[in-house]
């Protein structure tokens, strides 16, 4: 009879439950349960839909029970910077708008009425992005003060879906850090920073670290399911999980956790919170064992997803890859332009910025998905080399992990444009990740060395070299 562990893990358009256990010395995984999620236009704003995501969570933990395979312990991990508002009767404020919502536009000059830009990142070591929480806090004082006057609690959706199935609320450390409010050498919040931005202070709960316990399910929710376990905090955000399944024996490795976004960093045991770190745009998210993700934030395959939806022929992703590898337009854009961040389309973005910049319209989806690549692959090269810069380290290899390293093609052009080999797999990073974490707490392993070892073990890696041809060695 196998120990079996449930990572929940939720993306911006899915989640999946995945069962994980050992067998010898090897992690194995099943996928239980799968669900759709995406935003939902209400009241005007773009939001999630928590409650629906809250009813697949049930219905992929009671799909445990019905298999005969009780977790030990389960936990959730959901992307960074959302979160709900509760009042004093514990229920939400207002609706769980999404990081996409346009509200916080402007709210960066509000802001930075009260701290400047460059004291804000000091203080918190976070890359500016207009969708930080600090920011979409400042929309609600501004546009809905009275759910500030009433909130009691806030949680980040992961920590607010624990609290549903526990009833306990705890604040969860890697995810907090994007709220761009944590102070990064004491690993707490900046309550100075938050009185002065004029945010409740009393709403913002002690911070704990992934592998920390947060209850038993609650009766109700264990009479739903059919069983009862102990919830862990994992890296609750989604690239803390990613990160902590790099498998490498690396001290500091180069990644790039590929999914809707493309994080590409490294791991650091101090943040560099320096103004040349500013300026580069560069990001200190707090990581597994107190590391940081010294990284940043690049549009990702959010843009490839997005030129997906819109075509009239449906294609699969690899099919994307491989038409893309037969085209010749040589275009770039600049992955991190705030106009792909949202665009009604994203195939006119991509047009329009090409004719723009005077350079080749792409007109058919091989053509699209190869300008996309390939500007992926350049922001890749050009971060490697920032990353050279601020810290004084070579980094010989790259680590692609989450499902962008299923993308073959994308990877041969890193290869190619980075002169660096590209370590592609695991694709599950995320989930492995949010497993590693219980795994941990429940002593599988000694350590985070020992787990990464493993996690090298048990799932395939693809090697490509940075040759000309772009050949990949299997």
């Amino acid at each position: 009879m196998y120990d079996y562990y449930l990572a929940v893990d939720i993306g911006a358009s899915s989640g999946r439950h995945i069962l994980g256990h050992m067998e010898g010395d090897r992690m194995c995984l099943e996928e239980i349960y799968r669900f759709p999620n995406g935003l939902v236009k209400k009241n005007g704003r773009s939001c999630w839909d928590v409650e629906a995501l809250f009813g697949h969570i049930i219905a992929g933990m009671k799909k445990c029970g019905e298999l005969g395979k009780i977790p030990k312990t389960m936990g959730i991990d959901t992307w960074g910077v959302d979160f709900v508002l509760l009042d004093q009767e514990d229920q939400m404020l207002g609706d769980a708008v999404g990081y996409r919502d346009d509200r916080t536009e402007g709210m960066d000059r509000e802001v930075y009425r009260l701290i400047s830009e460059e004291e804000l990142y000091t203080r918190t070591g976070i890359q500016k992005q207009i969708f930080n929480t600090v920011y979409q806090l400042m929309a609600v004082e501004k546009q809905e003060p009275e759910l500030l006057s009433k909130a009691k609690t806030l949680l980040m959706i992961p920590d607010y879906f624990h609290f549903l199935l526990t009833g306990i609320k705890k604040q969860e450390y890697t995810n907090a850090t994007t709220t761009q409010l944590l102070n990064p050498e004491t690993k707490t919040w900046d309550l100075e920073l938050i009185e002065q931005l004029g945010y409740p202070a009393q709403i913002f709960l002690p911070v704990e670290k992934p592998g920390t316990e947060v209850g038993m399910l609650k009766r109700e929710v264990a009479e739903k399911v059919g069983y009862t376990c102990s919830v862990v905090l994992p890296a609750t955000h989604d690239t803390g999980s990613a990160v902590l399944a790099v498998p490498t024996a690396e001290e500091h490795p180069l990644y790039i956790s590929s999914g809707t976004w493309s994080l590409m960093g490294t791991e650091l045991q101090k943040a560099d919170c320096s103004l040349q770190s500013r300026e580069h745009n560069l990001t200190n998210e707090g990581g597994y064992a107190d590391r940081f993700r010294y990284l940043k934030n690049i549009m990702g395959l959010w843009m490839i997803q997005s030129v997906k939806k819109e075509l009239p022929e449906e294609y699969s992703f690899a099919q994307l890859c491989e038409m893309a590898s037969r085209e010749q337009i040589s275009s770039v854009v600049d992955c991190n332009d705030p106009s792909f961040l949202a665009p009604e389309s994203m195939i006119a973005a991509v047009r329009e910025y090409c004719q723009k910049s005077s350079q080749q319209v792409p007109e058919s989806a091989g053509e699209l998905a190869c300008v996309i690549y390939q500007s992926l692959a350049k922001c890749y090269g050009e971060t490697i080399e920032e990353l050279e810069t601020l810290t004084g380290n070579r980094y010989p290899c790259v680590h692609v992990v989450g499902g962008g390293a299923n993308a073959g093609y994308l990877n041969e052009l890193t290869a190619k444009k980075t002169g660096r080999t590209v370590y592609a797999g695991p694709t599950e990073a995320t989930a492995i990740g949010n497993l590693a974490a219980q795994m941990l707490k429940d002593h599988v392993w000694k350590n985070l060395k020992e787990a990464r070892e493993c996690i090298f073990r048990s799932f395939s890696i693809e090697t490509y070299q940075p040759k000309e041809n772009g050949e990949r060695n299997r």
